[in-house]
């Protein structure tokens, strides 16, 4: 399945809770993606989040129904990492 890089910003500082991490994986469930992980901001007002998905339009319905920003979607083709150029 493709993979996806979503950069969302947040007006606010991000609080994650259990329950809201719920409903968000309960949404991308019934849309077919599955978020992998996140990285967080210092200042907590950005998300980098790396999904799987049938296509970016996918993303973007799971996002406007958690109510969550999807401001860049970038499909991503290959993983590097420095090991592999050692």
């Amino acid at each position: 399945m493709p993979r996806y890089l979503i950069e969302r910003n947040f007006a606010e500082q991000l609080e994650v809770t259990k329950d809201a991490a719920d409903g968000v994986r309960q949404i991308n469930d019934e849309e077919g993606v599955k978020w992998l992980f996140s990285f967080l901001s210092a200042d907590k007002r950005k998300t980098y989040c790396l999904y799987e998905a049938p296509n970016a339009e996918a993303i973007r319905i799971a996002a406007r129904r958690a109510g969550l920003p999807a401001d860049v979607i970038t499909e991503i083709d290959s993983e590097l990492r420095p090991e592999m150029f050692a």
